[in-house]
């Protein structure tokens, strides 16, 4: 089982002091990559709880961010240059970048430079968006009806740009004769993409057998759901013919991340669950779960609040030091 990190950049108050510590730590313990998340607004509306949906679309969430609009928080793409500039193993990517904020074609021709930058180390996380009030902020209102078909066009547009010198592309969210884009990306055929959002098997299996993408990033995902996932998209693929492009496919979960003295209240409580929010043994236990039904890489996400930096940096050494030894060893 990979590690990954889940940079806290979406907080009320964090320091770019922090974000270094935390990113240092994870390459001195041999973390597999560290991710940015993608947040361009907090509305004032979500102050209120007003949001016209509940975080995430997430059955049970309040109509509310875990942020202040007044909070400071960093944007997650400008982080993955600085990111790059300062690691030399960790692989880095953004959790998710929401493509309809972004041109198809820049995006991928700046990617293929940060893949440059990085020598090799860029993953691309893809994903739709879901919060109106923030398509309206990055001027893409007239998008969000179609999200879903701009993510297909930006892959494709991505994997054109990256793997032919000259490429043109006649869509609906872009239009554009041949064109050179400059320095392809370092990593062959191009970096990988994982996508999210898309718990539909027939829709997923049709996305990885189509574009051939490496990895799969859900959200507060417990074993059960993994397995019940795994096991369609598998059944999905097998129908498609595309069976074994699943068993390369990297499976990961953005899951908050906290060793507690006490042990927290595990009983289900669907995405709200306390699922790697525990003990070190509740959290041993629970890592051995996953991994028995699958869960490749979980992506340890430091709580939004109320849980300092320094208490993290603390976490993370227990866990590979304490936990995983125990965990790689069933």
């Amino acid at each position: 089982m990979k590690l990954a990190l889940y940079l806290p950049n979406f907080r009320d108050k964090v320091t770019v002091k922090e974000l270094e510590d935390l990113t240092s730590l994870a390459e001195e313990l041999d973390f597999d990559s560290v991710w940015t998340l993608d947040r361009i607004v907090v509305p004032e509306a979500s102050d209120r709880q007003e949001l016209q949906y509940s975080f995430g679309m997430i059955d049970g969430f309040p109509k509310a961010l875990p942020v202040s609009s007044h909070g400071e928080w960093y944007q997650g793409w400008p982080l993955i240059p600085w990111l790059a500039a300062k690691t030399t193993k960790l692989r880095i990517g953004m959790s998710i970048t929401d493509t309809p904020y972004r041109a198809p074609a820049v995006l991928a021709a700046e990617i293929a430079t940060v893949d440059h930058l990085s020598n090799g180390r860029v993953n691309v996380g893809l994903g739709s968006g879901w919060m109106p009030e923030e398509f309206a902020a990055a001027s893409a209102s007239h998008i969000y009806p179609k999200r879903h078909k701009h993510v297909r066009e930006t892959i494709e547009i991505m994997q054109g740009i990256w793997t032919n010198d000259l490429f043109e592309y006649h869509g609906e969210f872009a239009d554009f004769d041949r064109c050179g884009f400059g320095a392809k990306p370092v990593q062959k055929p191009h970096p990988p993409i994982f996508f999210s959002g898309l718990k539909d098997p027939k829709r997923s299996a049709s996305r990885i057998a189509k574009y051939g993408l490496s990895g799969w990033i859900g959200i507060q995902d417990s074993p059960e759901e993994l397995q019940q996932w795994r096991g369609a998209i598998r059944r999905e693929l097998e129908e498609l013919g595309s069976a074994g492009s699943f068993d390369d496919l990297e499976i990961s979960s953005m899951i908050w991340f906290v060793i507690t003295d006490a042990e927290t209240d595990q009983t289900d409580a669907g995405k709200g669950s306390n699922l790697l929010a525990g003990t070190a043994g509740q959290i041993t236990d629970i890592l051995k779960r996953y991994n028995e039904a699958g869960l490749t890489m979980p992506m340890l996400w430091p709580p939004f609040a109320d849980v300092p930096v320094s208490k993290t940096l603390d976490d993370l050494k227990r866990l590979k030091e304490e936990i995983m030894p125990k965990v790689d060893a069933m």
